[in-house]
This record gives structure tokens, C-alpha cells and sequence, in this order.
């Protein structure tokens, strides 16, 4: 998932976006209203992680933003106000969850995994193709029944590709689910992960096709 953690303080976004990129998210951070607006309207996010007191353009003017824009990016708002008119607001203006400051990891990653549940259209964290499970919360993939060895890169690319098979992903929509702005990737880098990952899966009774000049799918015989 490709998230984008908007938060001015420096030591809470320094261990989320360090958190989420250990479980192999792609994330970009700012500490602004104003640039992060232009970021989310210029790049495609699947999450915004989203601080209401920020300096410029306020949490609830940017949420306001986003979805005047139609854009349909899940949010999940952070704040240290617990009242319930804050959190109505936010909610109204278009937020998909909530979450008040100080917050454990282990809900913040429960949360993300919902709202990437949501996305898929999925009622559990465990994701089926095939002879292949992947299980979101573990981040731990079995073939057969058969662990996996996999990196963080190689469970987050397997997760997209089976999350949805059939679609075609071209390098481009793979570069942004899987590195971040300062990561530098290119479209060789894709396919050394990918090549990776088929000769892992090379049991798996599907396979992911590279549709010349697209990009890649899973398929079944």
C-alpha cells in the first residue's frame, strides 16, 4: 500500500513511517498542509494518515480538499483531541477512520488492514489464490501449506498482484504501491522483484503473466 503520512511532529512521523515501511508499505511523509494537498492531488495514495493540527492548511481543510477533488483515497485521521464533535467532523467531511493520540502500533496496523479490506471488498486479512495464502496481519505467505521465504518487497507485491487477479499492473502503478519518493526505482527494478518473486512461487498453480508493453497478472489455467 502506498500511504502518505501527513503529521508535523517530528518524532511521531519518524515512527510511524518507520513502523509501516518495516511491514513493506511504500511511504511518503510531510509535515504541511499546503504541500501535502498538492502531493495527494499529483500522486495516487491509497492511505492518507492525516494529523488535524497542522500548520497552513489545517487536518480537516485538507480532508475537505481531498474529497472536493472526488478523490476516493482512504483516510485515517490522527489526533490528541478525544472530543466527539472533533471526531463527528472529521468523519462528516469525508474520513474513513479515526484514531487519537497516544496510539498503540498494533491498532494503527489493525486499522490500515481494515481499510485495505475495504478496498479489496475482503471480510478477513487472509488473501486466497490459488494454492497460495497470504496472511495481512503476519505479513506471512505459505504455498502449500508451506512457509515462504519472502522479503517485505516480495509479500507487498505478491499481496498486490493476488489481491486482484486477473487485472493487468503496469511497472509505472507497481513503482508507486512499492517504493517511496526517496527509494529512486526504475522499471528494471520492478522486474528483478518480480523475477524474485515467480522463482519463489515457481510450485504455485497460477502464474503472473507479463502482458508486453501493460504489465503483469495473475492467472490460473
Amino acid at each position: 500500500m502506498r500511504i502518505l503520512v501527513i503529521e508535523d511532529s517530528i518524532d511521531v512521523a519518524d515512527a510511524v513511517c518507520a513502523h509501516l515501511a518495516a511491514l513493506g508499505h511504500s511511504v511518503d511523509r510531510d509535515a504541511d498542509g499546503a504541500s501535502a494537498a498538492a502531493k495527494v492531488v499529483a500522486d495516487h495514495y491509497d492511505l492518507l494518515i492525516l494529523d488535524v493540527m497542522l500548520p497552513g492548511v489545517d487536518g480537516f481543510e485538507l480532508l475537505r480538499r481531498v474529497r472536493a477533488a472526488g478523490l476516493r483515497t482512504q483516510i485515517l485521521m490522527l489526533t490528541a483531541c478525544a472530543e466527539i464533535e472533533e471526531r463527528v467532523r472529521a468523519l462528516d467531511l469525508g474520513a474513513d477512520d479515526y484514531l487519537i493520540k497516544p496510539f498503540d502500533f498494533r491498532e494503527l496496523e489493525a486499522r490500515i488492514r481494515a481499510l485495505l479490506r475495504r478496498v479489496g471488498g475482503d471480510s478477513t486479512n487472509l488473501l486466497t489464490y490459488g494454492n497460495v495464502t497470504l496472511d495481512r496481519k503476519s505479513r506471512a505467505a505459505r504455498l502449500n501449506d508451506v512457509p515462504l521465504d519472502l522479503t517485505r518487497r516480495e509479500v507487498t507485491l505478491l499481496e498486490i498482484i493476488i489481491a486482484r487477479p486477473g487485472r493487468i499492473f503496469g511497472k509505472d502503478e507497481l513503482i508507486e504501491k512499492l517504493f517511496s519518493l526517496d527509494d529512486n526505482p526504475n522499471a528494471n527494478t520492478v522486474e528483478q522483484h518480480m523475477a524474485r518473486l515467480r522463482k519463489k512461487l515457481s510450485g504455485a498453480d497460477f502464474e503472473i503473466r507479463t502482458l508486453r508493453g501493460l504489465g503483469y497478472q495473475a492467472v490460473r489455467p
